[in-house]
């Protein structure tokens, strides 16, 4: 099994169809390397940069730990989101004391909404097919 050489500590964040592994370093630099790019080349939007780093900023953490995160599935939003998700989990493993802070700003809440089933007889999941007049 594969060990790091620097100690870390683990999160796994989860939005929609998206899953992010996420490894948070101790006294780092501020670092986010997302799928082994950094976060500038990664994601294209300043919007979805700034939800990665809301959880570093709630708790003032921002600039001491490195982050590198393995995301997989779904789009670049639910990625964000499940890459926020696993931040927070693994700043708990840092300091407990931050529950409080990054569970008032909804972090550590698991968003349940996923993409309704297809359903038989249907285009999609409520799309039916249109019938002409006849």
């Amino acid at each position: 099994m594969y060990k790091s050489k620097k100690p870390y500590l683990y999160g796994t964040g989860r939005r929609k169809s998206s899953v992010a592994r996420v490894h948070l370093f101790p006294n780092g630099t501020g670092a986010i390397t997302i799928n082994g790019r950094d976060i500038d080349d990664y994601f294209g939007l300043e919007t979805l940069k700034l939800i990665v780093r809301q959880p570093l900023v709630a708790t003032n953490t921002i600039g001491k730990v490195d982050i590198e995160t393995t995301v997989t599935g779904g789009g670049v939003t639910g990625q964000a989101g499940a890459i926020r998700h696993g931040i927070s989990r693994a700043l708990l493993e840092v300091n407990p004391e931050f529950r409080a802070t990054l569970k008032a700003a909804g972090f550590l809440t698991r968003d349940p909404r996923m993409k309704e089933r297809k359903k038989y007889g249907l285009k999609a999941a409520r799309r039916a097919p249109q019938f002409s007049k006849r």
